[in-house]
């Protein structure tokens, strides 16, 4: 492998040259710094549908898919792909069911639905988990996996100055407000589309050549069905109890059928339609406008397994015939989550910088949107209600950008010597996992409190400390009491000494138990809950432009589970 070019170095440098620019126009042709706190927080009205839809994706896709879901796709194949294909499906039910009750009770903030639904203890207590969670799972693994792939590209050394460097072009960003992060996302998911698509060429083009095929894309995908076919099933099935570690480990991750039932459309309907992260983007657009945004978001997932999926398959496939053994392993030391930055390295000249440009965007993006999520809900849930109810909006917008700044100094702390320990597990699947342990109590809360009117704030605030404790009980502490193999789980060793059941699976049954939990305490209460929203049946209907996208998304994904199911 070759370094960067002078080449490389000079389409970089236009990339970033470009986002700069076009954010500083957009940033004082909107007059920003005069902006109002929804204005800075929300760009209210200004982002347009394929701003909002492309925004989603280039804060969606970031160094934890990457990086994280390349490193899957090696381990495990194509079945990692069901997070993005369900998330499709989940931005429709975003789209219709959950975007109207928001946008009619002008909600602009997570904690504040629950402050207007439930009460003020359980917005607080939210408001808080969410910062924790934004900043020390979220934000700390984009910026680790980020410059951990960009630092492997460049030969390694350089992995503190790649941080530094990244914190520093998303603060940038960010402090334009959120307009300034709508507008310029759509370069950036341009870039990361364009420069994904040229990486997943070239890693096909490799398997083809490694085989004697020649430079053909068709034939090295080809390839790749017929050398590793378990790469390309849907299902994971379940292992025996003896079965080796590998096999396990891949159960662990993606339990089969299971998952279906459980797991994944709670990770995706929490982080698509309970998250201020991603609904913010939405939240200051009109109903029309947002739907068509959400639904082009969800028709751009259905294609991204190609650029963050397929790359790991390849890799994996060059690394089982003899390539690639010092790429997946630099300095001696074997990652999965290495294999996305070990066909990066084979890139012709040009190329590696349009690759490096693709990955710093989408890592750039989803830190900016990330961080702007956070300055939201810091400033808006915290700061003006409990320490200064009358600041006025220029002391909201400046609070907002303190808060940034703290926020990812903050995670540049914890990503120096990795102290999470997210490079031990895999980045994805860190993510998954512990966004996973308040999942179950979130969900429980906004399904129950948008669509059921008796459900009370007493059942919200234990449904939200009961997912919680019982996410961590299945997830720690569930196979030592009832057995390794029971009607509700199965458990398998962890390869630490311990047992270990599924954490889709753990999610699963603590969105149940809450539910049920909720319901009952909310019928014991009052009949009538003078706080429920009043939901209007016409606010759901779909104009018939958003149906003739929510069909053709529903076609294509049942096309796609049907090709390799």
């Amino acid at each position: 492998m070759e370094k960067f070019s002078f080449v490389d170095y000079l389409i970089f440098l236009v990339y970033f040259i470009v986002v700069a620019t076009y954010g500083y126009w957009i940033y004082r042709r909107k007059n920003n710094a005069n902006a109002t706190s929804n204005d800075y927080f929300l760009a209210e009205g200004s982002l347009t549908w394929w701003a909002i839809g492309a925004s989603l994706i280039a804060s969606n896709i970031s160094a934890e898919q990457f990086i994280g879901m390349s490193g899957n796709g090696f381990t495990v194949g194509i079945a990692v792909a069901a997070y993005e294909w369900i998330a499709a499906l989940a931005l429709i039910i975003v789209a219709v069911w959950f975007i109207p009750v928001y946008l009619k009770n002008k909600i602009f903030t997570m904690p504040q639905f629950l402050n207007n639904r439930y009460n003020e203890t359980t917005s607080l207590i939210m408001a808080v988990f969410w910062l924790f969670l934004y900043i020390f799972v979220n934000l700390t693994s984009i910026l680790f996996l980020g410059a951990l792939a960009i630092n492997n590209l460049a030969g390694g050394g350089s992995f503190h100055v790649i941080v530094l460097a990244l914190s520093v072009f998303a603060v940038i960003i960010t402090l334009g407000g959120m307009r300034v992060i709508g507008f310029t996302d759509v370069i950036q998911v341009l870039v990361l589309i364009i420069g994904g698509v040229a990486t997943t060429y070239v890693a096909l083009t490799l398997v083809s050549t490694h085989f004697g095929l020649g430079k053909d894309v068709i034939a090295g995908f080809n390839q790749l069905l017929k050398d590793s076919p378990e790469h390309f099933r849907m299902i994971i099935h379940k292992p025996a109890a003896d079965a080796p570690q590998e096999e396990i480990n891949k159960y662990l991750m993606l339990p089969g059928l299971g998952m279906y039932l459980a797991g994944i459309w709670i990770v995706n309907l929490n982080y698509w339609g309970c998250n201020q992260y991603i609904t913010q983007r939405a939240l200051g657009a009109d109903l029309k406008t947002a739907r068509t945004g959400i639904l082009f978001a969800g028709f751009l997932k259905l294609f991204m397994p190609v650029i963050v999926m397929l790359p790991g398959i390849a890799a994996y496939v060059l690394y089982k015939n003899g390539a690639l053994q010092q790429e997946m392993a630099p300095g001696g030391h074997f990652n999965p989550d290495n294999a996305y930055s070990a066909i990066l390295g084979f890139l012709p000249d040009g190329m590696k910088g349009l690759s490096l440009a693709a990955l710093t965007a989408a890592i750039v993006a989803s830190l900016a949107g990330k961080a702007n999520s956070i300055a939201t809900i810091f400033t808006m849930d915290i700061y003006k209600k409990y320490v200064k109810k009358d600041a006025s909006e220029k002391t909201l917008v400046t609070v907002g950008k303190i808060t940034v700044i703290v926020a990812i100094a903050t995670s540049i702390l914890f990503t120096w010597d990795d102290m999470l320990g997210i490079g031990g597990e895999g980045g994805f699947t860190f993510i998954q996992k512990y966004t996973g342990f308040i999942s179950p109590g979130v969900l429980a809360m906004f399904l129950l409190g948008m669509f059921w009117k008796r459900t009370t704030g007493s059942a919200a605030i234990v449904g939200l400390i009961m997912g919680f404790v019982l996410s961590v009980v299945f997830n720690n502490y569930a196979p030592s009491w009832f057995g390794h193999d029971t009607l509700l789980y199965t458990a398998y060793p962890n390869g630490r000494g311990g047992y270990e059941i599924p954490f889709q699976i753990c999610m699963g049954l603590s969105f149940l138990f809450t539910v049920i939990t909720m319901i009952g305490i909310s019928l014991a209460g009052p009949k009538i809950n003078p706080k429920a929203f009043v939901l209007d049946t016409n606010m759901f209907k779909v104009e018939p432009s958003v149906m003739v996208m929510i069909v053709l998304t529903l076609l294509l994904v049942s096309a796609l589970y049907v090709r390799f199911w």
